[in-house]
């Protein structure tokens, strides 16, 4: 049987759509997940992305138990999507995100090296590393973090191309603008406003969405486009490099929400909920694409109104069933 693919962070909202993607490869796939409940159990409406896949439960904070499962499974691609992702939270949680982000990073690739796995890596990293500027970011864009989480997001990147100069690992990482799309928890602002539509909808809630800063523009990629951009990246990408994944057009979080309320059936009531507003919020954060363009030859296919359309019937169906 040919080496596995690992997937670190599977059960999560991109690692769900990189495992469909993936699935058509052909190679097996072992995927990893937070102690606790089975995703097959925890999950069922993705039930059919997640059979087919040798689910192992694994703290990537415990060092010994990554280096057992890497010296059992002996991946030759991995992706290495898990950590705290949230960075709204990690101001109140910044050494959950430090050890996540920065000491998994570490365990994994240390684990790799010592037990002489050969493997291809990509670090799925964060554009929240930038300083704030008023201009798209390309990859030379100077880097100063502004939130918890993009310090320990720097951390994680540093840790991975470190590996590459110093041992000669196989590591590449993103810099991975916003993504949205279907099966996105409503901890995020677009899944947050579709929940809001799709229950205000249903008459399960009065037809009032509490927002925060409207004014804010982001890059909002696709979930969809951004795991092709993964797998390209897996497959083309020059290791020692760090890559934007990212549409190159930016949205105002109002144009995100006007977007939604265009694909519903009723009209509501837009009122500020203070308890949304971040600590520091930068007023634009889009990315330049030309350089995993250029080597890769990705591209974002989907477009933004389909996006929000999928996303908005997704929450139906999750709020229906």
């Amino acid at each position: 049987m040919s080496s596995p693919i690992l997937v670190t962070g599977a059960a999560g909202f991109a690692g769900s759509h990189l495992l469909d993607l993936i699935k058509h490869d052909g190679q097996p796939i072992v995927g990893w997940y937070l102690h606790g409940h089975h995703p097959l159990e925890a999950s069922p409406r993705l039930r059919p992305s997640f059979e087919g896949v040798d689910w192992h439960a694994i703290d990537l904070t415990d060092r010994d138990a990554v280096r057992a499962a890497i010296a059992e499974g002996r991946p030759a691609e991995i992706y290495h999507l898990a950590g705290a992702a949230n960075q709204g939270n990690s101001w109140d949680r910044t050494d959950e995100s430090l050890r996540a982000n920065a000491l998994g990073t570490h365990n994994l690739l240390d684990a790799l090296r010592r037990e002489r796995v050969d493997a291809r890596v990509l670090v799925i990293g964060s554009a929240a590393v930038y300083r704030p500027q008023e201009e798209p970011f390309d990859e030379e864009s100077a880097v100063a973090p502004t939130s918890p989480y993009g310090v320990s997001k720097l951390a994680q990147e540093m840790t991975a191309l470190q590996s590459f100069t110093l041992h000669g690992q196989r590591v590449m990482v993103s810099r991975s603008f916003n993504h949205i799309g279907p099966r996105q928890s409503a901890d995020y602002v677009a899944s947050s406003f579709a929940r809001q539509i799709a229950m205000i909808e249903a008459g399960q809630a009065e037809p009032v969405i509490m927002v925060g800063n409207l004014e804010a523009r982001r890059d909002l990629a696709d979930v969809r486009d951004t795991v092709r951009a993964y797998r390209a990246l897996m497959h083309r990408g020059e290791p020692g490099r760090a890559y934007n994944v990212c549409s190159g057009e930016a949205h105002a979080i109002r144009e995100l929400l006007d977007g939604l309320l265009a694909h519903s059936t009723v009209k509501v009531d837009v009122r500020l909920d203070p308890s949304r507003l971040r600590p520091v919020d930068q007023p634009l954060l889009v990315g330049r694409l030309d350089r995993i363009r250029r080597e890769t030859g990705w591209q974002p296919e989907i477009g933004w109104s389909r996006t929000l359309a999928d996303l908005l019937d997704d929450w139906r169906a999750r709020i229906a069933a």
